[in-house]
């Protein structure tokens, strides 16, 4: 059997998905980990609200998104954090293929500042603040990186316990439990998986981090510049 060729056709289809516009518009409108509303999505993306039903539903039909009943409404979510992990390594792999071409086409405007500095990536943290931390854990011997793999070492162990990380349930959730995820801002990788939504639940419950009006966007509180910048140094 020629698995390379058995497994072509699900990465196509998955591809088609995602090549058309207003369907990224709206599926990277989800990448906060929300469930929205068709006729929100079909705003976010300028959609018709017949446009956008039809893209939904072949969405959800693609394993993409997944819909859930909330009254008369049907919300509409991510399905797994894979497919938000390759969502935002597409989004990292644009950046890249712009900087190899002879005359890039100029973007209208760049990534916007708190954006950059520190968001959400579906439930786990992103942005210039996750890519530091990351480096540093992996300086200090906290994780072992094995390509896209990621060990927690008993040093790591120790470490994110002391902050209050909740290793026990990251352990026991049905997913990878930690991984490289490509930040497309940054372009260097951060932490994904289980462990990294637990750390983002962590940060979140200890007021270190906050949500924005800004879609994704947090903000670093003054407690979370001290407590971040001395994890892992």
């Amino acid at each position: 059997m020629d698995t390379a060729r058995d497994a072509a056709p699900g990465v196509s289809s998955l591809a088609a998905l995602l090549a058309d516009a207003g369907r990224m518009t709206m599926l990277w409108a989800l990448m906060d980990g929300s469930a929205r509303p068709a006729g929100e999505l079909a705003l976010v993306a300028g959609l018709s609200p017949s446009s956008a039903s039809g893209h939904l539903a072949r969405l959800v039909d693609g394993g993409v998104l997944a819909q859930e009943a909330r009254g008369r409404h049907r919300y509409f979510r991510i399905a797994t954090p894979e497919t938000a992990a390759a969502i935002e390594a597409l989004a990292s792999a644009v950046l890249a293929t712009r900087e190899l071409r002879p005359r890039p086409v100029p973007v209208s405007r760049g990534t916007p500042i708190p954006l950059r500095h520190a968001r959400t990536c579906y439930d786990h943290l992103a942005g210039e603040i996750a890519v530091a931390l990351f480096a540093r854990m992996h300086d200090r011997r906290w994780i072992r990186i094995d390509g896209s793999d990621v060990a927690l070492t008993d040093a790591g162990t120790e470490g994110l316990s002391a902050l209050g990380v909740d290793l026990t349930q990251a352990h026991a959730r049905r997913r990878r439990f930690a991984c490289t995820c490509p930040d497309w801002s940054e372009r260097k990788p951060h932490l994904g998986g289980a462990l990294g939504a637990a750390l983002l639940t962590t940060c979140l419950a200890a007021k270190w981090l906050e949500p924005t009006r800004e879609a994704r966007a947090l903000r670093v509180t003054p407690l979370g510049e001290r407590k971040l910048s001395a994890i892992a140094v």
